[in-house]
């Protein structure tokens, strides 16, 4: 490959040995004390500097050969990504990741890089002419890392041991340099030797053999030495130190299990199958496991559920299980063939590049795929399969592509894809699953035994080279590109696979095929037509072969078409003709055959006159590219497909069809398959599912008890009375996986009033109460918590009424609820008493409790997601209580909330949590970009721009995924809440390039961002000058209209103060930065009155920030008196900004929130509402949901005229008081001045039927009716009042305090 020489060039030296000793670890303080000593190579004979990698750690001296101390400097640019000034004002996430691409790379091993750049003195260069080997020990210690090292130190009473007091490794990709100096990258394997000092009650568990451990002469510490004979990579060096238990596997010696004290019992049952797992592996790849021992650290609070590094495997404690545990033993054994199939690829063979980390990734999760095949049965591998597929596709459709090798193609993401610290931990998980999904492409085109063959001579080459001694290139072949793959294929199969490199690795993007058929019954032929969509987001344009399997009366039949256009017509001949009223069994494509009742068939063909044979077509069927298929043929083919087909696929594929098609066949269908023992569970579990929405869909004419409520009591109902369940066996495992679904499906149902039916509710809780589990070998643990997760599903929002005040009046809970709540407190302090495994029953409790606070059955407090959330409680709750926080935050927009959460990602000691909490905050952020919401605020970006600037450069993982959150509010550019800075520079004639300060508001700025097409309305009002005095600034003043008509240049001072200032503005839409969302973004437009002329200017986007529809006040365009206040509130009326400069009074607009329709008076209303506590009013919506916090306190302010506020932060605050809000004369007003302006209004085609005046011949008063009376222009502007609360304000005010400018938006 193009890599292959280049670290090589870059790297005038080369690694053989490293020495890593830990000699002292303080678990109280969280640090570390220690040394390494690197054995390079020189490579030239003039090498005169080393550069390598570390992070986090203090380094006292180096010496080279232990006698001579060399000079060294540390740089780590990462720390703060973005350091130019001008830069970092924007808080554009374009120059964040630009900045950080560069900073990393500047420091990245595969480029010749590092942080701690080492001259080699003087002494040395004798040595290194001569080409020997130098030495070079480093002196370190660690102190509290932020990442790379985790110390677990319970807060209670007793020894460190006693507690369980522990600390481990961990990475997110190359991440040693973390807590330990090296070369950290995988194209530099070395021999090691590894030795780690700890206290007498611990254990040390590292990489390699363990030769001896030595004790102190105190007794009181010993020191574990061990050493990895394989050439290993530094990434894949890791430790972990507890007071562990020590189980060595009774089936293969070489292999120990550890865990934490107390867990020895199920650490013993959870490992008891692993040597399975090594047998399969080595049969099939014929080779033997590459090293001579395996280790498994079962440790708490892990980064990840396994981490596998060279000779062992960090777990989670959590994945530990006992024998009565069912659902988690499946996820288990997973993991833990994942790990053992990681020591062949990703350990002992590993990348050489970045670019190159498809192979071992995908080729570990293939040999993965293999052994669920063969433990779980190929229905869960197809399934699993599926399921990947389907991921991967969801996320390039909105993402855009995946590209596993980005050296050819690295752009099209906000982010940079050639190093793993700048990649989004989103993409990089559907990263791993794409390139499982390639591997299995690649079997496809090569065969799998051919491809198995490759793996084993990779393996055997790998064996081969890590038995050499130190040579330059001895242990290149333990490096793994994508050319020597390439080499290697067309050795074993003779096979060129490069085109196929070129149009699935090299570029990102899946196909979409849509496809349809017509039967000719003259030609006896299938005319089938097949279409690809390459226009939207992540689609690729697929050329070659494309199978297609048709199933006819006579047997299943495949064909290979090859694709070449995107729409291609091909006809297929039908091997057999309809037959009617004759009985015969059909085959199968597995062979089997089988009786089908062809009525339905019939019955259409004798409506069409069609006579076809065809049963169901399918595409694609062994999931052999990466695509969506959209595929369109009648119900009734769905509903053969599903009831004879074998393959699970296909007929989960037939399942989600048929949600289209509500008909009591499809039912019929649904209900066979789901009773139905042949099926595999997990399609029984989809019929389930689908049949409720069907059942919901033909309420009006379903007939009989609730769906499914008779398929559950024959199942699972006593003998003597079925309305009570029999004692729980879960001894057969298809039902017990039923008997959770069911209740789970029979919960969607909903009646005509879109309630869940009594019954349902009824049975649901005679399931709690009949639950016996007495004489069950297995815990209900899950299935307790899955019938909790059934009564959340049945709650529908509550009815609420809304008073004028804001205040909601919810009526008594419904005796069904009433039910549910008490059941969840039941569950709930049961589990206080006996907690269940990993308290499942909580995790489901907390998700109902939140489903009744958002339908309105329950206050909408955060508090007791709070308490759980809080560290020390365990993780699965942990998590579903921040899940409920997110979703709280989302619902109430509630600032104190998303900050605390915030503390959690930046400060949690649990970085798993911290990683989780940002990915639901990205999945679920509170606001997407160009929305309105309170939320969208200046000091949360600056919150935010300080985590990924910053705060967190330790932890990519993390630091990226705050980038996500970041992204998905605010977009690539520069947050539209923010100010502009002072230095901002707008050009107002393109041609002249001629700059000015934009707070300075001139008549050229005029009709600013103004579409031809859109309608200008304005606002006229007389604005006299405020009392207080200003602060005169050049460039904040603006110069009205003086009494002798003098104009002022846009870049001249002012001339003093204004007397009168008509502003008019304008929102418009059709504006989207940069492509980056179909959310229309706002512009203003801003006419500025005084003149009789108007001028335009239009701006670009790189020089003007945006204004959306969230910060309808930008500093950039009002002068200084008229911006919005962002600061404190001040007694004396005035604000004061966060510069330190003192702005005048403008006294806000007490209204409802913006985008509220529900909050907002009718204008039917002619009585002022009560004020009321905001806080305590929540409207419903229209789907029964609360409603962000609005309120109408202070709609109708009492304001005096004497009386002052601070304009309050946020978007949603509207701009007018009582006090400055035209009142209902405005007649007089306006009127009685002549000059006053008038509003300027595009003519439109009237198409009502009375006439209009025309504009010369009506009068100033008329013109003001048809603008504030408008009851089509104020309802549908959130920011204007509407009549009846213009005319409902005190006339007492207007004259008694200065106005302030009318704004109307569009």
């Amino acid at each position: 490959m193009k890599y292959d020489g280049r670290v090589e060039a870059q790297r005038s030296y080369k690694l053989a040995h490293q020495v890593l000793c830990i000699k002292a670890i303080n678990f109280i303080k969280q640090s570390l004390i220690g040394y390494v000593e690197l054995t390079i190579y020189p490579l030239r004979a003039d090498l005169k500097s080393v550069k390598l990698n570390c992070k986090q750690c203090r380094i006292y001296r180096v010496l080279i050969n232990d006698k001579w101390e060399s000079n060294f400097w540390y740089n780590d640019p990462t720390m703060e990504a973005v350091q130019n000034e001008d830069q970092a004002r924007q808080k554009s996430l374009d120059h964040f990741e630009k900045a950080y691409e560069s900073a990393v790379s500047s420091v990245n091993p595969d480029f010749g890089n590092g942080e701690v750049f080492v001259k080699l003195p003087a002494e040395s260069m004798s040595t290194i002419a001569d080409m020997q080997p130098i030495r070079i020990n480093i002196e370190f210690s660690l102190e509290q890392p932020d990442a790379g090292l985790h110390f677990v130190v319970p807060a209670v009473d007793g020894s460190l041991a006693e507690t369980g007091a522990h600390m481990f490794s961990y990475r997110h990709e190359n991440s040693s340099r973390l807590w330990f100096p090296c070369i950290d990258t995988y194209a530099e394997p070395c021999t090691w030797k590894l030795e780690f000092t700890c206290e007498v009650a611990m254990t040390a568990v590292s990489c390699g053999d363990l030769l001896e451990v030595v004790y102190t002469s105190d007794r009181r510490h010993k020191t574990y030495h061990y050493y990895m004979s394989t050439p290993t990579s530094a990434p894949n060096i890791a430790v972990a130190i507890g007071p562990f238990e020590t189980l060595v596997d009774p089936n293969m010696h070489e292999v120990t299990h550890f865990c934490l004290p107390h867990l020895k019992s199920i650490l013993k049952h959870t490992t008891s199958y692993l040597h399975e797992s090594f047998e399969f592996y080595e049969e099939l790849m014929s080779s033997r496991y590459p090293y001579s021992c395996y280790k498994q650290v079962f440790i708490d609070e892990s980064y990840e559920e396994a981490q596998s590094f060279a000779t062992m495997t960090i777990f989670s404690t959590s994945l530990l299980h006992s024998s009565r545990i069912i659902d988690q033993t499946i996820i288990t054994r997973k993991y833990m063939a994942a790990g053992i199939a990681q020591q062949f690829f990703g350990c002992f063979i590993v990348m050489q590049t970045w670019c190159d980390a498809w192979l071992p990734k995908g080729i570990a999760a293939y040999l993965t795929q293999l052994f669920v095949k063969k433990t779980f049965g190929n229905n869960e591998y197809r399934h699993d399969i599926a399921q990947y597929l389907k991921e991967v596709e969801q996320y390039e459709a909105v993402a855009g592509g995946i590209v596993l090798d980005p050296s050819f193609n690295s752009k099209g993401m906000y982010f940079s894809c050639m190093q793993p610290q700048t990649m989004s931990p989103t993409y990089l998980e559907m990263y791993h699953k794409k390139a499982l999904l390639i591997i299995r492409m690649l079997e496809a085109r090569i065969g799998a035994t051919l491809l198995l063959q490759v793996f084993n001579k990779l393996q055997a080459l790998a064996f081969a080279a890590s038995q050499q001694k130190f040579m330059a290139t001895a242990w290149n072949n333990m490096l793994l590109s994508t050319n020597s793959f390439l080499k290697i294929i067309s050795t074993v199969t003779g096979k060129d696979v490069q085109p196929f490199i070129d149009q699935w690795v090299c570029q990102g993007g899946f196909a979409r095929f849509i496809g349809n058929f017509v039967f000719n019954r003259k030609r006896n032929v299938v005319e089938l037509e097949i279409r690809q969509d390459n226009t939207a987001k992540g689609s690729l344009k697929y050329v070659g072969p494309l199978e297609v399997t048709i199933q006819e009366l006579d047997g299943s039949f495949n064909h290979i078409f090859n694709i070449e256009e995107n729409k291609t017509k091909f006809e297929i001949t039908c091997h057999s003709k309809s037959r009617r009223n004759k009985k015969k069994k059909i085959p199968l494509l597995t062979g089997e055959e089988v009786d089908m009742d062809l009525s339905a068939m019939e019955a259409i063909n004798s409506i069409m006159g069609a006579d076809s044979p065809v049963l169901w077509l399918r595409m694609d069927k062994d999931m052999h590219l990466l695509r969506s298929v959209t595929w369109e043929q009648p119900d009734y083919m769905w509903q053969y497909q599903l009831r004879y087909e074998r393959d699970v696929v296909a007929q989960i594929e037939a399942i989600h069809a048929l949600r289209q098609f509500a008909s009591p066949a499809t039912r019929r269908a649904l209900t066979d398959v789901l009773e139905c023992e042949q099926a595999y569970y997990k399609v029984r579990i989809e019929a389930g599912m689908c049949l409720a929405k069907i059942a919901n869909t033909m309420v009006a004419s379903w007939a009989g008890p609730p769906a499914m409520l008779m398929i559950f009591r024959k199942m699972f109902g006593s003998h003597s009375c079925p309305s009570i369940v029999r004692q729980n066996n879960f001894s057969n495992f298809q039902h017990y996986f039923l008997i959770k679904a069911i209740p789970l499906a029979m919960s969607q149902l909903r009646n005509m009033h879109n309630i869940c039916p009594p019954e349902v509710v009824r049975f649901l809780l005679d399931l709690f109460k009949y639950n016996d589990n007495s004489k069950n070998k297995y815990s209900d643990n899950y299935y307790r918590a899955a019938l909790i997760d059934a009564l959340a599903a049945t709650v529908t929002p509550a009815v609420t009424t809304v008073t004028i005040t804001g205040q909601s009046i919810n009526a008594d809970l419904s005796s069904d609820t009433k039910s549910i709540l008490e059941e969840l407190t039941r569950c709930l302090n049961l589990e206080k008493l006996l907690p269940c495994y990993r308290h499942s029953v909580t995790v489901s409790c907390l998700r109902a409790i939140r489903v009744l606070q958002k339908f309105g059955h329950l206050p909408s407090d955060p508090s007791i997601f709070r308490s759980y959330a809080q560290h020390g409680t365990f993780r699965d709750v942990r998590l579903v209580a921040i899940e409920a926080l997110v979703d709280f935050i989302k619902t109430d927009v509630n600032m104190s909330e998303l900050y605390w959460l915030l503390g959690v990602v930046e400060r949690d000691q649990d970085r798993y949590v911290s990683y989780e909490t940002i990915q639901m905050l990205s999945q679920k952020p509170p606001f997407h970009r160009g929305e309105e919401s309170l939320l969208n605020t200046e000091e949360l970006v600056e919150r935010l721009w300080k985590l990924i600037n910053s705060t967190l450069s330790s932890d990519s993982r993390i630091r990226c995924g705050v980038a996500d959150f970041y992204f998905a509010m605010f977009g690539r550019y520069r947050p539209a809440c923010l100010h502009a800075p002072d230095s901002f520079t707008v050009y107002s004639n393109v041609k002249e390039k001629k700059p000015y300060n934009p707070a300075i508001v001139s008549e050229t700025l005029t009709d600013m961002f103004e579409d031809e097409d859109d309608d200008i309305m304005g606002f006229t009002s007389s604005m006299p000058l405020p009392s207080t005095p200003m602060k005169s600034e050049p460039s904040l003043g603006v110069a009205g209209p003086s009494g002798s008509g003098v104009k002022r240049k846009a870049e001249s001072p002012p001339r003093g103060q204004p007397i009168k200032y008509p502003l008019f503005l304008k929102q418009e839409s059709g504006f989207s930065l940069g492509g980056e969302s179909s959310n229309p973004v706002k512009k203003l437009k801003i006419t500025i009155g005084g003149s009789s002329t108007t001028e335009e200017s239009h701006v670009s986007r790189q020089s003007v920030a945006m204004v959306t529809q969230a910060d309808l006040m930008p500093p950039i365009l009002f002068p200084e008196f008229l911006r919005p206040f962002r600061g404190s509130e001040d007694s004396q009326g005035g604000s004061s900004r966060p510069g330190g400069r003192s702005e005048a009074p403008v006294l806000p607009y007490q209204g409802v929130a913006r985008g509220d329709s529900q909050s907002r008076l009718s204008e039917d209303s002619n009585s002022s509402p009560t004020p009321s506590d905001s806080s305590q009013s929540r409207p419903l919506t229209a789907s029964g949901t609360v409603s962000g916090p609005t309120s109408f306190q202070g709609l109708f302010s009492s304001t005096t005229s004497n009386s002052s506020a601070s304009y309050l932060p946020g978007p949603d605050t509207p701009l007018f008081t009582s006090a400055h809000a035209p009142s209902a004369d405005l007649t007089t007003e306006v009127t009685g001045d002549p000059s006053g302006h008038r509003v300027k209004k595009k003519k439109k085609k009237n198409k009502h039927k009375h006439k209009h005046k025309h504009k010369h011949e009506r009068s100033e008063k008329d013109r003001l009716k048809e603008r504030v009376g408008g009851e089509k222009m104020f309802a549908s502007s959130p920011m204007v009042p509407s009549v009846q609360s213009v005319t409902s304000m005190s006339s007492n005010t207007r004259d008694s305090a200065p106005s302030s400018p009318d704004f109307e938006v569009i």
